[in-house]
């Protein structure tokens, strides 16, 4: 078995809730009054753009809500946005001591529109654990694609035979084990953990 030297983790979903998913978009139109499927189908029309930073915040509520009149604030919608971040403290345990063995290069590859993407690592203090963001914002593509994996292992150098990638998604693994990737199918801190010393890191 190849010596693992790279990990590469998927944050919404493994390390932190994901971002702006459906359930947070449900309550924002029960906390908000919105009608669903007037915001839900400009959403999914407007997101990829805004997931792949080619439009802003600004502008992906503007084509999603302040097309017309609103009883609240962009201000109010955007900080109730943020809030729906929480930290999965397990998962994050098993990162931080990966980190803490200090022999990995440990980066992202993650979905996440660029406000929100820099939100989450200022909030949640990513840096300490987490040398470089291959953020779809960031890069102009998305998983399950296979630009963005490639674009992380070319500009951090790494054979994909020395890498592991975590994602909660299965097909988010398929294009990186294709690549020649290992890969970890995240659904709980434990199962993560012993995956992990499968591969010979010791966390």
């Amino acid at each position: 078995m190849a010596r693992i030297t790279t990990l590469f983790w998927d944050i919404g979903g493994v390390i932190l809730t994901n971002g702006w998913d459906r359930e947070s978009r449900k309550l924002a139109t029960e906390t908000f009054h919105l009608d669903w499927d007037d915001y839900h189908d400009r959403h999914d029309l407007t997101f990829p753009a805004f997931d792949m930073g080619q439009i802003t915040l600004n502008q992906y509520l503007d084509r999603t809500l302040f097309y017309r009149p609103r009883p609240f604030t962009r201000e109010e919608f955007t900080a109730f946005m943020f809030a729906q971040s929480k930290e999965y403290t397990d998962t994050r345990a098993v990162l931080t001591d990966a980190a803490k063995i200090g022999k990995y290069f440990i980066a992202s590859i993650n979905n996440e529109p660029r406000e929100l993407n820099n939100y989450r690592i200022e909030a949640f203090h990513l840096r300490n654990e987490f040398q470089v963001f291959f953020s779809s914002c960031y890069l102009n593509s998305r998983k399950p694609e296979e630009t963005i994996f490639r674009i992380a292992l070319e500009v951090s150098q790494r054979a994909p035979e020395n890498c592991v990638f975590i994602d909660d998604r299965l097909l988010n693994l398929e294009n990186p084990r294709r690549l020649g990737m290992n890969v970890i199918h995240q659904q709980n801190a434990t199962q993560l953990r012993a995956d992990l010393q499968s591969l010979g890191i010791a966390v």
